[in-house]
């Protein structure tokens, strides 16, 4: 606890307010499936539905929220954003208690909060830096990402042992709880932005910002490549993903808190990862890197359907843990090439046009998972699903990027190749852009 944390007030405030939110939003993503199925006894598909809604607001209002964000105060949507959080998971177990729960009223509850999170997390990327001197950004950037993960991994557990104590439901206030600390902590902050000028931006601005962020990644193959596997990806990780907790539990009979339990320990492949990419980038190349992490090491998931009760469930620790290794690292090292090889100029339109497209297919992906578990049962759907993360690398193995040693650093630079040794420079410029 040094540096910023210690000698910034409001950074300390929201740091604290960020941290509770991912803890809750951890523990929502195992309670609010184990209400699903526990509770409300929910079919498959609508277990799929539920995690699909979760993701539909970014792909429905992520581009228009960026543009109001732009225009308005920052911290005033936060808090708004944080309250409706805090009264839609409180009002879940309240609604419960008195009988008014339905699968129906879970759905708009995931709606409504996957909305709030958009504005939330788009209003605080925005924020920090109005918060934070240039030279502080670096290390607040750190410190916010570092308990994020930390957070996400303690939050899977604790949702999972919550339902396990006092049922699924009622793990949800614990999630209320860290919205109203969040409130409180913004509350706290004595940092006044100035309202931005309505002025600095044309009316069409958002529609000629996307179509030349769209136009961009298109053209440029690097671009092009990573889009479409991300996108790829994604719908074939999130297919699994919003199945998992109907596989723990029924096919292979774990309790609740088990599940969260497993969900953690998985989980903390990420941290394995975001350590340990910086060494693999500078000793291999980054693009050698990058397919490590994006078909190497995810190509365990197939592990996963083999799945079973007892010693069989270090199956899923152990496929799980390399998938998530390698989706942090692989996110790691896109985003060191985003920053150095996009002008900064574009960098904004180029990152919303990608991100659009691949926070795009984590709702298909959900869907398709709870059909095809539905329709062929849930082990099935986990082999079709769990296959499709390694045939999705197969995009960058059949790009540039197999024949590269490290990915280029800016536009028009002619990326290494395979049998070249790295430059002097190499290690300290992958080794300075890592994290992100």
């Amino acid at each position: 606890m040094s540096g910023l944390l210690r000698r910034h007030h409001d950074f300390r405030l929201l740091w604290c307010g960020e941290t509770a939110g991912k803890f809750g939003a951890a523990v929502t993503n195992v309670a609010m499936p184990l209400v699903a199925v526990s509770t409300l006894h929910a079919p498959t598909f609508a277990v799929g539905l539920l995690s699909a809604c979760t993701w539909l607001p970014w792909l429905l209002i992520g581009l228009p929220v960026g543009v109001w964000v732009d225009r308005l105060r920052r911290r005033p949507l936060m808090l708004g954003a944080a309250g409706l959080s805090l009264v839609l998971f409180a009002a879940v177990p309240v609604l419960a208690r008195a009988g008014g729960l339905s699968l129906g009223l879970l759905i708009a509850v995931a709606l409504l909060a996957g909305a709030a999170a958009v504005v939330f997390q788009t209003a605080y990327s925005a924020y920090l830096p109005t918060l934070l001197a240039p030279a502080d950004q670096a290390e607040g950037n750190a410190k916010l990402h570092g308990s994020a993960s930390a957070a996400q991994i303690a939050g899977q557990g604790a949702g999972g042992f919550l339902a396990q104590l006092a049922g699924a439901v009622n793990g949800l206030f614990a999630n209320a709880a860290t919205f109203l600390l969040a409130l409180l902590c913004l509350l706290g902050i004595r940092h006044r932005e100035p309202r931005p000028d309505p002025r600095g931006r044309a009316a069409r601005a958002l529609t000629t910002e996307v179509a030349e962020g769209l136009r961009l990644a298109a053209g440029d193959v690097w671009f092009r490549t990573l889009t479409l596997f991300g996108a790829a990806s994604n719908l074939a990780l999130m297919g699994y993903q919003s199945m998992a907790t109907v596989f723990l539990v029924r096919e292979v009979g774990l309790s609740p808190g088990a599940v969260g339990g497993l969900l953690a320990l998985a989980g903390t492949g990420g941290i394995a990862g975001a350590f340990a990419v910086r060494t693999v980038a500078a000793r291999f190349g980054t693009a050698r890197a990058m397919l490590l992490c994006e078909l190497g090491l995810p190509s365990a998931v197939l592990l996963l359907p083999l799945t079973t009760h007892g010693a069989g469930t270090v199956l899923y620790v152990v496929g799980s843990f390399a998938v998530s290794a390698g989706v942090v690292g692989g996110n790691i090292l896109k985003a060191s090439f985003q920053q150095g090889y996009c002008p900064p100029a574009v960098l904004g339109w180029i990152i919303a046009s990608t991100s659009f497209l691949n926070y795009g297919t984590l709702p298909l992906g959900a869907l398709l998972g709870g059909a095809l578990g539905s329709a062929l049962g849930v082990r099935t759907a986990m082999w079709i699903m769990t296959a499709g993360v390694p045939l999705a690398a197969l995009i960058l193995l059949f790009s540039p990027i197999r024949t590269v040693r490290d990915l280029p650093v800016r536009p028009g630079e002619e990326a290494r190749e395979q049998h070249d040794e790295p430059d002097p420079g190499t290690e300290g410029r992958d080794g300075a852009a890592a994290r992100s």
